[in-house]
């Protein structure tokens, strides 16, 4: 089994993470993403963004050392909110269950949320390992799919 790691992003990473998040499987599955996700200029200042507020706590997350995606926590409203993207090349290896986990340890903030397109079964799957639990749901914009969809409002306490 691959050795599963948080590390801060690092520039170099900044490649990768545009090429992950351009990915239309993924946009699809993921639907709350950049308007634009081939947007390069857009992309670098929302990073930039992200990266300089001492808000957020933005993770690469690497197995074996490699960069494989990323996992994050940051302030939306008035809740603590995670997020996480690994690469399509590493899904279904528990990655992203073990980039949670090792997130939650980092930012123990409680409670904590999490929103994930409501048929994203395996992004669900991920938040339900990490002990979080459904509290309610919205109709939102996906732009990843271009069309309101429902999303599902999740809570660890």
């Amino acid at each position: 089994m691959s050795v599963i790691a948080l590390r801060a992003l690092r520039d170099d990473d900044l490649d990768a993470v545009f090429s992950m998040m351009r990915d239309p499987t993924s946009v699809a599955l993921a639907a709350f993403t950049a308007a634009n996700p081939d947007d390069r200029t857009a992309f670098n200042a929302h990073m930039e963004a992200v990266r300089r507020s001492p808000d957020n706590l933005l993770r690469a997350v690497t197995s074996d050392g490699a960069f494989v995606g990323t996992a994050a926590s940051f302030f939306s409203e008035s809740h603590r909110e995670v997020t996480y993207w690994i690469d399509r090349r590493h899904w279904g290896q528990g990655i992203a269950t073990q980039a949670l986990a090792l997130l939650l340890e980092e930012d123990a903030t409680r409670p904590i949320r999490a929103r994930v397109a409501s048929d994203n079964v395996a992004s669900r799957r991920v938040l339900e390992k990490a002990g979080f639990t459904p509290i309610g749901t919205e109709v939102s914009y996906a732009p990843g799919r271009s069309r309101e969809i429902d999303e599902t409002i999740f809570e660890l306490r």
